[in-house]
């Protein structure tokens, strides 16, 4: 059940980042492309814990697991405090 429900966020943060995206491609709005982008490494982070949870038993994905969701909230981060308009 839980591979499931972790399945599941990842699609939706994937479903985030593609809504997002789509709506930087129209209005060309920058906090629309950094959340994006945010969402986008928030995916890989949860693709990434179903692998180290259900996938690679063996081996701890913990430490790329965090590296990839520091990235994807420094990139909002960046978008929110160094973008301008």
């Amino acid at each position: 059940m839980a591979a499931v429900i972790y399945s599941l966020c990842a699609l939706t943060s994937l479903a985030c980042a593609v809504l997002l995206l789509r709506g930087y491609a129209r209005t060309r709005a920058k906090l629309l492309f950094w959340s994006g982008l945010c969402f986008a490494g928030l995916t890989v982070n949860n693709v990434v814990l179903v692998l180290d949870r259900f996938v690679f038993l063996e081996v701890d994905l913990a430490p790329l697991r965090l590296a990839t969701a520091v990235v994807a909230l420094a990139l909002l981060l960046y978008g929110l405090i160094w973008e301008d308009g």
